[in-house]
């Protein structure tokens, strides 16, 4: 791969997730200050980026990749997308706000994949070089997380016409990108593209135990997530966005550590060490403060990348490793659509009922609240400790 189009690619992922990072961290403190929304409907509007992942593969595979090329679908999406952004800053009432954000989601989601089809499709050495762009990614959400804090527009609609702008920005950059013709020539069926395929994988038990606590582990994952950041703005915490970009930052340092770990401690221990984390994350949400246990509330923060990457990373990883080569993109698929759709499906509006459970007048009793995903998380770890035996070295599933 050419140095121009690593670059080119680089800024392509850069203005992708600095998109989703400019309205997604503060959707729910807009949607209390603003709309007044509750929990409930809050929990919502989040589960429509999770119903998105579940239908967004079946555009992919059944029009995206066999009769437009990749790059000009992105732009297409990615301008209704900024119009739907737009729109979404406008609204005050819940009811049109949620399917804006679900049309908006429809319309985003599949341009996660489209843009690592660009990428991956002008890469020699996919394995070495897909990092390096990716990584432009991260930067992309944590430079929006610092211009909300910058600009001071947090709790204001403003966070909207940001990722409007860039959105169409993007594109309209879209259309200049490297061209990436479709290439799929028979049909993609429903079964191969949900990754039913890799149904096998759940003949192995260890595997079988880990995909279903990785349904769990979303729960927690959705409270972050949705009630992070209206969390830290009414604990009195300032620029809470800009501080929450710390969370990203560990992410991206964390994943160079996984490489070296997975086979020197094991996908056994990996997976606890994620788990507890997220234990330790709510349980410093829930007595962090900000008179007397700040500490506790970055820390919380800071966790983010052993939480997400030590499960979700790692996963991915023990998914590849356990499968054989016909169905290592099933399985992939099959991962994701459960997870970032049916897990965060549930996730979300589980969260969403039980931030309204333990709330008044939109005054929420947060301890109470983070004790819930805590609980969970307990759970989940228990159960993972008695039931996943894995041997050393890693099976793979005939």
């Amino acid at each position: 791969m050419k140095t121009k189009t690593g670059i080119i690619l680089g800024f392509m992922m850069f203005l992708q997730y600095y998109i989703w990072g400019s309205w997604y961290v503060t959707m729910g403190t807009f949607m209390t200050k603003i709309l007044g929304s509750s929990g409930i409907q809050i929990g919502a509007a989040y589960s429509a980026l999770a119903i998105a992942t579940m239908i967004s593969p079946f555009f992919i595979g059944m029009i995206a990749d066999r009769f437009f090329a990749a790059q000009k679908v992105m732009g297409v999406l990615h301008i209704i997308g900024g119009v739907l952004l737009f729109l979404a800053s406008r609204i005050t009432a819940d009811g049109p706000f949620y399917w804006v954000i679900l049309l908006y989601s429809l319309a985003y989601m599949p341009t996660i994949a489209l843009s690592n089809s660009v990428a991956f499709r002008q890469m020699s050495d996919p394995g070495k070089q897909f990092p390096l762009v990716r990584v432009f990614g991260t930067v992309g959400w944590v430079v929006s997380g610092f211009m909300i804090a910058i600009f001071g527009i947090e709790q204001t609609p403003a966070t909207f016409y940001m990722a409007a702008i860039v959105s169409v920005a993007l594109g309209l950059f879209s259309f200049f990108l490297p061209d990436t013709p479709p290439q799929a020539t028979a049909p993609s069926s429903a079964k191969s593209i949900m990754g039913i395929d890799a149904f096998q994988l759940f003949r192995d038990k260890p595997y079988l135990i880990f995909f279903i606590a990785a349904i769990f582990v979303c729960i927690p994952l959705s409270f972050y997530f949705g009630f992070a950041n209206l969390f830290l703005n009414q604990s009195g915490m300032e620029n809470a966005a800009g501080k929450m970009v710390m969370g990203q930052i560990s992410e991206a340092l964390f994943i160079l550590a996984i490489p070296f770990l997975f086979n020197r401690i094991g996908v056994k221990k990996m997976l606890l060490i994620g788990m507890t984390a997220w234990i330790l994350r709510y349980l410093c949400f829930a007595f962090g403060n900000m008179a007397s246990g700040i500490w506790m509330l970055y820390l919380g923060i800071i966790l983010h990348g052993v939480c997400y990457d030590f499960f979700f990373v790692t996963g991915y990883m023990y998914t590849e490793k356990k499968s054989n080569d016909r169905i290592k993109n099933a399985a992939q698929g099959l991962f994701t659509f459960v997870t970032y759709g049916l897990g965060m499906f549930i996730g979300t509006w589980f969260s969403g009922f039980v931030t309204n459970a333990y709330s008044v007048n939109q005054v929420y009793q947060w301890q109470k609240i983070w004790y819930i995903p805590a609980y969970i998380a307990v759970a989940v770890l228990i159960c993972f400790i008695f039931f996943f035996k894995e041997k050393k070295e890693i099976e793979i599933v005939k």
